[in-house]
């Protein structure tokens, strides 16, 4: 379905006034009408208890809209066309607006009301939701849909929570409303589908030997840290798959990533170990080469001379104060070095 847009219909005001000039001048018309015994009086008197009968309907015609909204128009089942931006329009009165997601509420911006009430309180807001009409203008606004968490398992197997929010607008009334069913639904379904897809292909953390690109070389892209590289990818997903509702994928952002409860506390101490080892790490190198910067002044300077046996000591002794988790105990030793 291709969009049209119609652009000559923005004269509500004129109309408005034209049907209001009616209805005033209808009743005198009336009145003269009936007060002249002819024939012309008796079509005037008719005419204008015909307009005064049917000329409501004209009122049905009248459509506003504010700035960034459409009105898909059918007549008697047949797209006619789509009214878009802010103003006072007059359209054929037998024309009907659709939105098959008009009452459709999910977790975004523009829709109230989307997040579960309490048993108590939702029976009432239901009831007043059923009492009021359902607005069947289409928002051509940015709005965020803030997609509920996930758990997913990473291509390593283990399970993690993530959710994303999508940024989108509707580009094409018409593919939005007559393409697919309900595209506000349809599209949190592909932002599901194509976040699980995404997912499958990125370790949570960095690991070796596993190819995220699909170019056979292994590389270091993780969910932790390549959030950008993962969020452009779900974007494009996300817009392949709802390009034909008509709408548009502005951005893709991940806002909640964790391991899975069952494995959180296993996996935070792996990291912990692993932070661990790599600390111990900097902490011996760091330790040797002040050792060895110790040894070459000692030397240089002849401040004193050491056999292998004794430099073997001082090493020691060096690397247990430089390397150790507490402090050390000095002894002091009153006898001869040797």
């Amino acid at each position: 379905m291709k969009e049209k847009v119609l652009t000559k219909n923005k004269n509500g005001m004129a109309m408005l006034v034209f049907i209001i000039l009616m209805y005033i001048a209808a009743i005198p018309a009336a009145i003269i009408g009936d007060g002249m015994d002819s024939t012309l009086g008796n079509v005037i008197t008719a005419a204008a208890v015909i307009w005064m009968s049917v000329g409501w309907i004209l009122f049905m015609g009248l459509k506003v809209l504010k700035p960034q909204e459409a009105l898909v128009l059918t007549l008697f089942g047949k797209y006619v066309g789509t009214i878009k931006g802010d103003g006072f329009f007059f359209v054929n009165p037998f024309c009907t607006s659709v939105n098959p997601a008009a009452s459709t509420k999910l977790r975004q911006s523009g829709d109230v009301g989307g997040e579960a009430a309490p048993l108590s309180i939702k029976s009432d807001a239901d009831t007043l939701n059923a009492a009021r009409p359902v607005d069947k203008k289409i928002s051509l606004k940015i709005m965020t849909l803030n997609n509920n968490k996930q758990k997913i398992n990473d291509c390593l197997g283990n399970p993690i929570e993530i959710s994303i929010a999508v940024i989108w607008r509707v580009v094409d009334t018409a593919k939005a409303v007559f393409d697919v069913d309900n595209y506000k639904e349809y599209l949190s379904l592909q932002c599901d589908t194509a976040l699980r897809n995404i997912v499958r292909l990125y370790p949570y953390d960095v690991a070796q030997n596993v190819d995220t690109t699909g170019d056979g070389v292994a590389d270091e892209g993780s969910l932790r840290g390549s959030s950008d590289v993962v969020a452009q990818r779900i974007r494009d997903e996300i817009q392949d798959k709802v390009q034909n509702a008509g709408i548009e994928i502005i951005e893709a952002r991940i806002t909640y990533l964790a391991y899975a409860p069952e494995i959180a506390a296993a996996m935070l101490q792996r990291q912990q170990a692993s932070a661990v080892v790599d600390a111990r790490k900097l902490i011996v190198d760091g330790a040797v080469g002040m050792v060895e910067m110790a040894l070459e002044q000692l030397s240089e300077k002849s401040v004193v001379e050491l056999d292998e046996e004794r430099k073997a000591a001082m090493v020691s002794n060096l690397l247990v104060v430089l390397c150790g988790n507490h402090d050390a105990q000095p002894i002091v030793n009153s006898g001869s070095l040797y």
